[in-house]
């Protein structure tokens, strides 16, 4: 594979990461499971394309003496190699694994993964951008001679050797995880004792806002509603799995009023999307063909739901991942259409 091969596998490996990793955050349906198989696979041709990556450009580096161009090239390289690794210890361990952050923030390893995943993209496509660009602008003629090139015997033969490695390094870690007795979702959650309470987790690791239950409502168009008049609807129990994006999965009990419900209740048309809203900012926005499956609650696993979890009132969404679970709800809106 020449230089500028490599460099193009290079860059596509990194937006096929950063795309496949961000989707996955909201992707949490069994259909969506092409997704993490996708960015499984990525990683292991990731892993060996970086290896060679810095076979071939250390000792030219060296030679030049590009000090300047060799450390930041080595920095990235370790901090691409840092996340793939937490990536791949997340499954080979076989149990979730939490970490301390600077006694601020609880952690996951997937976590860690996936933060030095979205420090290091912008970082590594600016690192990509000065020298390495012309070779993702197609000249005149190029899209024909490589495809000439890529049905070569030498280009199926590099192609196959690094689909192989990335899958063997996959089929590795997936059986020391099955060695070790670890159960994962098809995101690659691993999941907790069925019918308990979620662990407290944030994306930004941030803590429960402070809210006053007797002045809170919820607002939902031009009403508001308190926590005993969502009460007053009446109270439906559910069995949905929350799978959290810190890793770990949990299928258990939830006590609430339905979504589709208070939009009934509250004289909002069915048809446009409507906009879930935290009081911290967070949103996530459900289409009408999700109302029905979607419970406001107040409970979970027969008790009430705590603060941290999200109390007075949090959103349940099935087949979405937890980002979309809203939180701390104050404010339901109907999205406008321009």
């Amino acid at each position: 594979m020449t230089s500028a091969s490599l460099d193009r596998l290079l860059a596509v490996l990194v937006v096929l990461m950063a795309a496949t990793g961000l989707l996955s955050l909201r992707a949490g349906r069994p259909d969506d499971a092409w997704l993490f198989v996708a960015h499984g696979i990525g990683a292991g041709v990731l892993t060996v394309a970086v290896v060679l990556k810095i076979r071939r450009s250390v000792p030219r580096a060296v030679g030049g003496r590009r000090w300047w161009r060799l450390g930041l090239g080595l920095a990235l390289s370790v901090g691409v190699m840092a996340a793939l690794a937490a990536g791949y210890l997340w499954v080979a361990l076989g149990q979730i694994v939490w970490l301390d952050v600077a006694g601020l923030m609880r952690w996951t390893l997937l976590t860690v993964h996936a933060w030095i995943g979205l420090v290091l993209f912008p970082l590594v496509v600016i690192h990509l951008l000065p020298r390495r660009w012309r070779l993702l602008r197609p000249a005149a003629g190029s899209v024909d001679r490589a495809r000439s090139r890529l049905l070569t015997r030498r280009s199926l033969l590099v192609g196959g050797g690094l689909l192989g490695a990335a899958v063997g390094l996959r089929g590795v870690v997936d059986a020391v995880d099955a060695v070790r007795g670890g159960q994962r979702r098809f995101t690659g959650s691993r999941w907790l004792p069925r019918g308990g309470f979620p662990p407290a987790t944030t994306f930004f690791g941030e803590g429960a806002p402070e809210i006053d239950l007797a002045h809170w409502r919820l607002r939902v168009g031009e009403k508001s509603w308190s926590l005993d008049d969502l009460r007053a609807l009446g109270e439906t129990s559910r069995t949905a799995v929350l799978d959290c994006t810190s890793g770990w999965a949990l299928e258990t009990g939830w006590q609430g009023v339905p979504l589709a419900t208070v939009l009934h209740a509250a004289g909002v048309p069915r048809g446009p999307d409507v906009l879930v809203r935290s009081v911290t900012g967070w949103a996530a926005q459900i289409a009408p063909d999700e109302l029905d499956e979607c419970l406001l609650a107040w409970g979970c696993a027969g008790a009430e739901l705590p603060a941290p979890n999200g109390a007075p009132l949090r959103l349940v969404a099935p087949g979405r991942r937890g980002l979309d679970w809203v939180k701390w709800v104050a404010a339901i809106e109907p999205v406008t259409r321009t």
